[in-house]
């Protein structure tokens, strides 16, 4: 007998209808149905929309972001680990369509866009790990020597184009093809 989380089975049922649907064509009362919960069950754990939004958000970040560490070779080359993380990340949203999808939308919100605000004004983020890498490249004069938020850009704004086209069925993205596309990352921000 399976054993339900209803807070797990919220947040899935959140993942999959904002993903498919879009922030606001997936209304509380059909996420609660879908997650097999009372309308009034989903306030229990998420005060409103946007905190079920925001801590979705979080715990798909956390998921990302502890699958990228598991095997960061921090002692390697910033060149070794840029390319490590760009690889790991495209795997990742190779094999979860639906976070690729949600995270894409999230970003791309108002959600996601007063988040990004936050990190130029200096609140600490958790691409850390990036933040470092872009850092480290330019003081020792390997990456080109524009804003954290250019190389940002340059080099994972691709990705996102790449992994929707990918999941769309535009474009099959093998292991050759990942290799690849993350050597052409490092070039558009190496010296």
């Amino acid at each position: 007998m399976k054993i339900s989380n209803k807070r797990t089975d919220i947040l899935q049922a959140a993942l999959q209808l904002i993903a498919e649907r879009g922030f606001h064509a997936a209304p509380m009362a059909e996420i609660a149905e879908k997650a097999g919960v009372a309308a009034g069950t989903i306030y229990r754990y998420f005060e409103n929309k946007d905190v079920l939004i925001n801590e979705l958000h979080g715990a798909l970040e956390e998921k990302i972001n502890g699958t990228l560490m598991e095997g960061y070779p921090l002692e390697r080359s910033i060149r070794e680990r840029f390319l490590y993380l760009i690889r790991e990340l495209l795997r990742y949203f190779i094999q979860n369509p639906l976070h690729f999808r949600y995270m894409e939308q999230y970003f791309n919100s108002p959600y996601g866009i007063s988040m990004q605000r936050e990190r130029l004004w200096g609140k600490p983020s958790k691409h850390g790990i990036v933040m470092e890498i872009f850092k480290r490249g330019v003081s020792q004069q390997l990456l080109k020597d524009l804003p954290e938020i250019v190389l940002f850009s340059l080099a994972f704004g691709p990705l996102v184009y790449l992994t929707r086209d990918h999941i769309l069925g535009f474009v099959a993205l093998d292991e050759k093809l990942i290799e690849r596309t993350a050597e052409a990352c490092w070039d558009a921000i190496k010296r």
